[in-house]
């Protein structure tokens, strides 16, 4: 086991631009250990969704380093990064990012398939159990389309476990959501906690502070010391 499972070194992204270029992080440091559940708080246009597109290797940093486990991810080609993502990392979106023309079940399915993973029977099998886990194995064979945004953000929770990862990452997980829902796609990311998956999520609702273990605040580019802890 890792001291820390995350450790990401003063990290920068600047994308080009006429103007000579735009920080939209700025050396950025922290660490997340194994099992925690950490949150990341900024609003729209902080660097949220760039931090996540850092942390899961979709981009690559401009300076600095990303090590998760024994992987340094600035150093892996683009092939590298997206076969270690599959295998290692489940992304949540904030608009869940389904295939509509997919049953639900083979939304499951084809994230274990893209990453050779794909077992037949067996991964059904296995996709079943986790829509179950996220409560909605009773709609396994219907379309996207013919559930609810909380249903179908719970599809997202299971295709994003779909080959076992140890880390989460959500972007917003709950941004679409009303209330009572997001409380109970929250009260899922706790259980997968206790079940030992390491979670960050990003969010512009300091509302949601009181949940996680651990909290930082994202700012024009600038993450800030941690907020608060949860004993």
């Amino acid at each position: 086991m890792y001291k820390h499972l995350i450790v990401i070194d003063d990290l920068c992204k600047t994308y080009p631009s006429l103007a000579g270029g735009v920080d939209a992080l700025k050396h950025v440091s922290f660490k997340i250990g194994q099992g925690e559940f950490v949150g990341i708080v900024g609003k729209s246009g902080a660097g949220k969704s760039t931090l996540v597109n850092m942390i899961t290797g979709v981009d690559t940093l401009t300076s600095g380093s990303i090590t998760v486990g024994d992987v340094q991810i600035q150093k892996l080609t683009e092939d590298q990064r997206n076969t270690w993502r599959g295998h290692h990392i489940g992304i949540v979106y904030q608009s869940f990012e389904l295939l509509n023309q997919l049953t639900i079940l083979e939304n499951i399915t084809i994230a274990m398939d893209f990453c050779g993973n794909y077992q037949g029977e067996k991964s059904i099998e296995r996709a079943l159990h986790l829509l179950e886990q996220v409560e909605i194995g009773t709609h396994a064979y219907k379309l996207p389309t013919a559930i609810s945004g909380g249903q179908q953000q719970r599809v997202a929770i299971a295709r994003a476990l779909a080959n076992d990862p140890e880390i989460i990452v959500a972007d917003e997980p709950t941004g679409n959501l009303d209330s009572q829902t997001s409380q109970t796609i929250l009260d899922l990311f706790l259980s997968l906690q206790k079940q030992g998956k390491t979670i960050i999520m990003v969010t512009h609702n300091t509302s949601m502070v009181p949940v996680f273990s651990k909290v930082y605040h994202l700012a024009d580019g600038v993450l800030t010391d941690r907020i608060k802890k949860r004993k």
